[in-house]
């Protein structure tokens, strides 16, 4: 993370957030002056470097705000007298989306789990299991020989013994008990009891229409500052609650050269899988093979690559409002068709 500033007619900063940036080299490729630098990507995601994946030379940079608009991922941020130019009317903007409807939104968990960033944060709120089941259950304290098979074969562990006789005859130091918010009236206890000491009644399935639907509540929340619109929690969303729009429309392909020995070698290298930041690439017969349903084309593992042999071709960008013919120019170049 860096932040420099320049004082003048007018207060300019430009930050960097590491924790937004995926190394695709962007912002190093339309930089002006060439103040950016992309680290070394492959050992820093590794975890055999600690530093950040972009540095700048603070005494060549000329806060033009070009890096910042041009990544999609929000990495960079130039402010103008305390104002993000992304805010500002005559600067581009990105046309990405993450949103979630919460209207739609069953609270299943599934975008949760599959997150490469741990972007989303989810909260569920589930009924007293109780308030759904219907039963009665009841042990004769007399009968029961406090053999504990019913405590350790319960499925919810509802049922607690204490068993410390002192004697064979002992009966004080020994009692039973049923925790009825978690019982679920299965009727295990009562099938394995040897003494015949526990009654039960599940009447769930009889009373059924009494019982009333359970409500399931919740929150679903995509944290913009680390998201990177890969797309996984869209397409794993079994009710299409999530919408995703991706920065570039293109294709990411992996052309071999057999006469000069450029191969993929993703057994033993696995370059590209390290840096992707969208878990979109996998290792299959010892080649990588990317999905683009997961991949944002951001080019990480282009960079990585170190047999040169993955080529990606943006066709369209979707960041607009593009002013400047020369920034037009500069950011057409330097992303579509890379």
């Amino acid at each position: 993370m860096f932040n420099i500033e320049r004082y003048g007619e007018e207060n300019r900063k430009l930050s960097y957030k590491d924790v937004n940036c995926v190394g695709c080299g962007i912002c190093t490729d339309v930089c002006p002056t060439s103040s950016l630098r992309l680290g070394p990507l492959v050992p820093i995601a590794r975890g055999l470097i600690e530093m950040d994946l972009i540095s700048v030379n603070g005494d060549t940079c000329v806060f033009c705000g070009l890096c910042s608009v041009a990544c999609p991922f929000d990495a960079l941020s130039l402010e103008i007298d305390g104002e993000d130019i992304k805010k500002m009317d005559n600067y581009p903007v990105w046309e990405v989306e993450s949103k979630v409807d919460d209207e739609e939104c069953i609270y299943c968990g599934r975008c949760y789990s599959v997150c490469p960033r741990d972007s989303i944060i989810f909260e569920r709120n589930l009924p007293d299991p109780v308030s759904l089941i219907r039963g009665e259950i009841e042990i004769d304290e007399e009968k029961c020989i406090y053999c504990s098979f019913c405590a350790d074969l319960c499925p919810a562990e509802a049922i607690i013994i204490e068993n410390n006789p002192t004697s064979s005859v002992d009966l004080l130091n020994n009692s039973i008990e049923v925790d009825l918010s978690k019982c679920v009236q299965c009727g295990v206890c009562k099938r394995v009891c040897p003494e015949n000491a526990i009654k039960q009644i599940c009447s769930t399935c009889m009373l059924r229409e009494e019982i009333p639907v359970p409500e399931i509540t919740g929150d679903t929340f995509i944290v913009e500052e680390s998201y990177v619109n890969c797309s996984w929690c869209s397409e794993i969303c079994p009710v299409d609650a999530i919408t995703i729009a991706k920065p570039f429309d293109g294709k990411l392909e992996l052309v071999e050269n057999e006469a000069e020995e450029k191969i993929c070698k993703g057994e033993s290298c696995h370059a590209c899988q390290d840096v992707c930041p969208c878990n979109a690439v996998t290792i299959v017969d010892g080649k990588s093979v990317t999905n683009l349903d997961f991949c944002n084309l951001c080019g990480a593992c282009v960079t990585a690559c170190p047999q040169d042999i993955r080529i990606l071709t943006r066709t369209a960008m979707k960041s607009n409002n593009i002013n400047s013919e020369s920034w037009d120019e500069i950011l057409n170049s330097s992303l579509i068709g890379k």
